[in-house]
């Protein structure tokens, strides 16, 4: 018997049933084991040992594999045909070579571009050796990674307060975000105009032409520049007698797109479909992992992380008879169409991703898939077949129009398709695109027959004015772009470091864009200051060459790790001795646009609005930076990071502003502006308590210490933050009485028979219902909502979160240690969950009928499996692994 390892259980259970009797198919559920995080597990002082950990759930994954190698004759390595896949191999067989499980079983390595049973078959027919040139690709690009995450994090926690990471390649996509930032800030913005005139032919024919000549000088864009200017050009266009100076036409090849790559898919679903890239990423997996369609388990994709856009012959000839059958011979090119991949650092190991039969059309496989994976199927289908079509014709016409001495001119543009070519893969059917992309370029106007010196009568002239517009932030599609573009990282990692972007508070998503968040820029602040090599574009674009000659066999790893080390220790070594001062003058002036943009009226953005006699600037504090001034401890004015928004020009407070007493208590109530904004607190303006009075202590004879008096507990003021966008200067007493109130029970839900609570927390204004919580609508007031409103939202955010495919958390009942026990649906299917264990339901338990007993059950099960009791949550501190 052979045992066949693969990386997931949905690709053993195919797998399995192409091979039949004689093979066992197993899954390692990924990488099996990985560096422990924490100092130590990369040593370089002993020429880059590495440690290597399996952790509690790969160890029983790895028994089962122990298990079924008794008796087998030999172990067929199938994971993935990529350097990953191939590290995977690699440690599993590391792991069973240590625990001695071979036993004289042969070992080999197959890899297939496709789960199909043809590519399977044939892989197995072919084996071969690990790739050891990949796998020490892997360990490079590992070592780096953690030396990088390990050595750099400690130092920006010790120098930066409030600071999570730094990456290798994490740090660089950040940075390009941040740039963006600062070129958007200090982006001014020009004006410019345009004349377009509405011209008709004798025939009265209209058509649209636009000033393009003006006192016999062709125009450049900011020659108009003003009102006036664009009134006289007009008036020149109002009194002109025009006639037709010259008629161009021509014929047009738009040429279809290459196949996709792991990058452009990530890029192409984005700006359709608006997918993530790791919802792309998740979907693609399960498309090439396989569904059962017509009896028969069958991948529908080749494998998706490759950056090759070339094509088996087999594959094209299958798609160009599909392209004749389908849509006529004339659709059908001469000859194949070849591609070059053009990003930087392209291997082109591997195919495109493409169908893997292309007879298999998006609707024959609808009913087996979800609406999102047949939106990406469909879009992998069509830019494949179009990918082999025939380019689009358009016949294009541009037409001047002149002044008789030809000192004013006009132009006119249009187009027309003649022959759709590729694009009539797009128009066969209403398009899902849920946005543009490169396949939906503009088609221009149709412009009637004209001559030369045919007489045209002006009948409209419209100036219009313009300002020209900042660079746009990156969205995901335009980030992976630039980031492949410039050779940074590999498209296979891209969705991680947007997630690890977005997880660490360094970024946020508005309108689908990328805002750096403050930490995030101080952070990029901080590196450009002290590391600038290690965050610049082509340090890390060579790095990751480098790595590609290590692939192939061409570099040593451990050289290529000796010489980054050297240099990187030095630079960490370099700031030992760097004082908080100097951290925070450097952070401080790189920032300086960003933290105090020059003002309008021309004054000093740095004079302290408290005070007037202080100078702002950056502040470190316990737990992140602030804006402070310069005369602390007599002037206490401080701000959140960040240019001061227009609610808050005028939110200056010179110490605590007293609101009134509270009728309840007597104490006073103030409004007080904080390093994380405005807040208004209950009392704490009493005078600390006298430090207790000293008590004698007997010594012991046994020679004890004596005891310390214990200083006398202070309780913190009840405090509460101002929604966000809350004018300080609006609140008062009434108000502040209302937010201190908070969390308040607004009713009870008709569904669940709880009440309601309305509160506001560290993601801003949110209401509760059991263990779910639901943030409120921007239009909503938290002070103001009432229960039926309450009910709504509640209602439209379980919804949404159906859509998305999650589960709110249906109650089923009380646990007896307290709190409610929820059934819920996550990625791998529905689970309970109580506190913070949760127990994934077993295949054959049905979701709609799970009884509270039977959740008890599992979650004492769980709970037990974890080392801990049910009810409460295990100590410890937690792991935090530093590694991008």
């Amino acid at each position: 018997m052979q045992v066949v390892i693969v990386e997931s259980p949905a690709k053993a259970k195919t797998i399995n049933k192409y091979l039949g009797d004689g093979y066992k198919v197993l899954a390692s559920y990924g990488h099996i084991r990985d560096l422990p995080p924490k100092d130590g597990s990369v040593r370089p002082a002993e020429d880059f040992a590495m440690d290597w950990e399996v952790d509690a759930n790969s160890q029983k994954h790895l028994k089962l594999i122990i298990d079924a190698l008794k008796g087998a004759d030999g172990v067929i390595l199938a994971t993935d045909p990529d350097r990953e896949g191939e590290a995977i191999s690699w440690h599993v067989l590391e792991e069973l070579r240590q625990r001695k499980a071979l036993k004289g079983a042969k070992v080999q390595r197959v890899t297939f571009n496709a789960i199909t049973k043809k590519a399977v078959l044939e892989a197995m027919a072919n084996p071969r050796e690990l790739d050891r040139e990949l796998v020490d690709a892997y360990l490079a690009r590992r070592a780096l990674d953690y030396l990088v995450g390990f050595t750099l994090s400690p130092v920006l926690w010790r120098k930066l307060p409030g600071s999570k990471s730094a990456g290798r390649v994490q740090s660089v996509a950040l940075r390009m975000i941040c740039e963006r930032e600062l070129e958007i800030e200090k982006f001014k913005a020009e004006e410019y105009w345009t004349v377009a005139a509405d011209m008709a032919t004798a025939a009265k024919d209209p058509f649209t032409a636009r000033l393009t000549h003006l006192d016999g000088k062709k125009l450049d864009k900011f020659d108009i520049n003003d009102g006036t200017k664009a009134e006289r050009a007009a008036a020149a266009v109002r009194n002109g007698k025009f006639t037709v100076l010259s008629v161009e036409k021509k014929t047009k090849q738009r040429r279809p797109y290459a196949p996709f790559t792991t990058s452009t898919l990530q890029q192409d679903a984005s700006r359709r479909l608006y997918f993530s890239a790791r919802q792309t990423m998740d979907i693609a997996q399960k498309l090439y992992e396989g569904f059962d369609i017509d009896g028969e388990t069958v991948g529908l994709i080749t494998y998706m992380r490759t950056d090759g856009v070339q094509m088996d012959p087999d594959a094209i000839t299958s798609v160009r008879n599909l392209i004749g059958s389908r849509f006529g011979e004339k659709f059908v090119p001469k000859e194949a169409r070849v591609y070059k991949a053009k990003a930087k650092n392209a291997q082109e190991a591997h195919e495109a991703i493409r169908p893997t039969d292309p007879t298999r059309t998006p609707e024959s496989v609808a009913s087996a898939l979800t609406p999102d994976q047949l939106k990406l199927y469909d879009l992998i289908w069509k830019r494949t077949i179009a990918s082999q079509m025939e380019s689009a014709l358009l016949d294009q016409v541009s037409v001047v129009s002149a002044t008789p001495d030809q000192a004013t001119q006009l132009r006119a543009s249009g187009s027309v398709i003649v022959f759709k070519g590729f694009l009539e893969v797009y128009d066969e059917a209403p398009s899902q695109s849920a946005g543009t992309s490169e396949d939906d370029e503009a088609i221009g106007t149709i412009l009637p027959p004209m001559s030369e010196g045919q007489a045209l009568t002006v009948t409209q002239v419209t100036p219009e004015q313009h300002f020209t517009q900042p660079p746009p932030r990156f969205s995901e599609a335009s980030l992976v772009k630039a980031l492949e573009e410039k050779g940074i990282g590999r498209p296979s990692t891209y969705a991680s470091i947007i997630q690890v972007l977005q997880d660490r508070k360094y970024v946020r998503m508005d309108a689908r864009r990328f805002i750096p968040e403050d930490r995030g820029r101080v952070v990029i602040a901080f590196l450009e200051s002290f590391f600038l090599r290690y965050v610049e574009y082509n340090f890390t674009a060579d790095l990751e060459n480098q790595l590609d000659e290590i692939a192939g066999g061409r570099l040593d790893w451990k050289k290529v790790l000796a010489d980054f080390w050297r240099d990187f220790i030095g630079a960490i070594d370099g700031t030992k001795d760097l004082t908080r001062t100097a951290v925070i003058d450097a952070v401080d002036a790189l920032l300086e646009p960003h933290l105090f943009p020059a003002m309008a009226d021309g004054g000093n953005p740095r004079k302290c609005p408290a005070c007037a006699d202080g100078r702002i600037g950056l502040k470190f504090g316990k737990f992140g930076a602030f804006i402070g001034c310069s005369r602390y401890p007599e002037c206490r004015y401080t701000r959140p990071l960040g240019a001061p928004e227009p609610g808050q020009a005028g939110a200056v407070l010179d110490g605590p502003k007293e609101l009134g007493l509270d009728p309840v208590t007597g104490q006073m109530i103030t409004l007080r502006i904080g390093p994380y904004g405005p807040y208004v607190q209950l009392g704490g303006n009493e005078p600390p308590p006298p430090p207790p009075a000293p008590v004698v202590v007997a010594e012991e004879l046994n020679g004890k210490k004596k005891r310390k008096p214990k200083a006398p507990k202070v309780e913190k003021p009840k405090r509460a933050s101002l929604p966000k966008g809350t004018d300080p200067h609006s609140v008062d007493l009434e108000r502040a009485l209302k937010l201190l109130s908070l969390p308040r029970e607004i009713g009870v839900e008709p569904e669940s028979g709880e009440m309601i609570t309305a509160g506001i927390g560290r993601f801003g204004p949110y209401l509760k219902v059991g263990p779910r919580y639901q943030s409120l609508p921007k239009d909503d007031d938290i002070l103001e909502i009432g229960l039926n409103r309450a009910i709504v939202v509640l209602a439209e955010g379980k919804n949404k979160q159906g859509r998305r495919g999650g589960m709110a958390g249906k109650i089923l009942g009380q646990h007896p240690a307290g709190g409610a026990i929820t059934l819920r649906k996550g990625r791998f299917g529905p689970y309970v969950q109580h506190g913070k264990i949760s127990a994934t339901l077993p295949r054959d338990m049905d979701s709609e009928n799970v009884s509270l007993e039977a959740a008890l059950g599992l979650i004492a099960a769980k709970a037990e499996k974890n080392g801990g009791p049910p009810a409460k949550a295990r100590g410890g501190r937690a792991r935090k692994s530093a590694e991008a």
